[in-house]
C-alpha cells in the first residue's frame, strides 16, 4: 500500500528473511547495481481473466521491519499519478 505520493509499503513473502539471499537483495540492490520495478494491481482477477499490472516506476530500498515476512519502505523515484494514489493508499475501504 501507499504511505504518500512517493512512498509505499511492501510485504515480502512469508519465507523471506532479512538474513535470506532474497531479503539482502532487497536490502542492498542498489549497492548490487539492480532496481526495483514496483508493479502494483487492484485485483487478482475481474470475473474470470486475471487482472493486469501497472507499471508505479523505480523504487528504492528505506527501511526493513520484521522478518519472515519482511515489510519493507521503499521511496518512488516518480510519485504516483493521482489515478493510482487513492487505489494504493491503505486509507481506501472497500
Amino acid at each position: 500500500y501507499s504511505i504518500s505520493e512517493s512512498k509505499f509499503h511492501w510485504q515480502s513473502q512469508s519465507t523471506t528473511s532479512d538474513t535470506s539471499p532474497t531479503g539482502i537483495r532487497y536490502i542492498n540492490h542498489k549497492k548490487k547495481g539492480s532496481n526495483i520495478l514496483l508493479f502494483v494491481r487492484e485485483n487478482i482477477k475481474e470475473k474470470t481473466i486475471t487482472s493486469s499490472y501497472t507499471f508505479l516506476g523505480l523504487a528504492k530500498y528505506i527501511s526493513h521491519e520484521g522478518s519472515k515476512p519482511m515489510s519493507i519502505l521503499f521511496q518512488l523515484e516518480e510519485p504516483i499519478p493521482p489515478k493510482y494514489l487513492k487505489k494504493t493508499n491503505k486509507l481506501v475501504v472497500g
